[in-house]
């Protein structure tokens, strides 16, 4: 059963979100950035135990366009994650975040630790804690699609990204590498929740944010909520190597690598992905 809901940030923005499934709330944060939380599904089945809250971040899918561009910055989307806390009713909460997502989601658990219960990150942007996977990963990940027939579109497409480009275009082209395999179902999940409306969100996330890695690391340090990270090891992007060097930033963390997922390891093995988030969150 799915629902939709709404309440008025900090700011007064109008946050949106759609609720899924029955049990405990599991708080979801989409990545992207700029992405609508649709393309999360019912992640893999989760739903099936678990009340997804999929949250929309301002500017994006069914939340609305801010007064002041400025807080789109990740840093201020913390306050919007700590609204909807305050909005649920809830005093600690499991929290996931997929991608980009996962950037504020360790800044959240920064400031505000002691509303966590579980913290899942998964194929996580590591941005806040100043970790990032090397070129040479990179380059190794990519070689192993070089067969395919879409490869040579989407490395020009991912050589964009990586130059800092934040289009549309370059997002679509790069997005065969983020799948183990690039099928109908791929081709399908790659264009949910992804809108032109949502470039401001896009561009804004990183634009001029303050982003402290020695601060989140010597607060995340303290976090005493488990931590889960979750890795895909097809995934260019986020090689699980640099996952595996972010675990021991946590007091109580466990890494977990997906065989044969990349960016979106819900998608690839739907079964997989769900019973290894259902384990941790039991």
């Amino acid at each position: 059963m799915e629902s939709m809901a709404g309440f008025a940030s900090y700011d007064g923005t109008e946050i949106g979100y759609r609720v899924l499934g029955d049990g405990l709330p599991l708080v979801c944060l989409p990545g992207g950035p700029g992405r609508a939380a649709e393309y999360l599904g019912d992640l893999g089945g989760l739903g099936r135990s678990r009340q997804l809250v999929l949250w929309d971040p301002r500017g994006v899918g069914v939340s609305a366009d801010p007064a002041d561009p400025a807080t789109f910055r990740v840093d201020r989307l913390v306050e919007d994650v700590e609204s909807l806390r305050v909005h649920l009713g809830l005093d600690h909460m499991d929290l996931l975040a997929h991608s980009a997502g996962a950037v504020l989601a360790m800044l959240y658990a920064a400031a505000y630790p002691q509303h966590l219960s579980r913290l899942i990150l998964v194929t996580p942007g590591l941005a806040a804690v100043g970790v990032e996977g090397t070129e040479e990963q990179l380059r190794a990940a990519l070689a192993l699609r070089v067969a395919e027939p879409w490869y040579p579109a989407a490395l020009a497409g991912l050589e964009r990204i990586l130059a800092g480009e934040m289009s549309i275009e370059a997002f679509r082209a790069s997005r065969p590498f983020y799948y183990a395999r690039w099928d109908d179902a791929a081709r399908a999940h790659a264009t949910a929740g992804v809108s032109q409306r949502h470039q401001a969100a896009r561009e804004g996330f990183f634009a001029g944010a303050a982003i402290d890695p020695p601060a989140a690391r010597a607060a995340l340090a303290k976090l005493t909520a488990p931590v889960l990270l979750y890795a895909g090891d097809r995934d260019p992007v986020v090689p699980p190597a640099a996952v595996r060097e972010a675990a021991p930033l946590f007091n109580n963390a466990t890494v977990v690598v997906q065989p044969g997922a990349a960016h979106f390891p819900w998608v690839d093995d739907p079964a997989a992905f769900a019973s290894a988030i259902s384990a941790f969150l039991s």
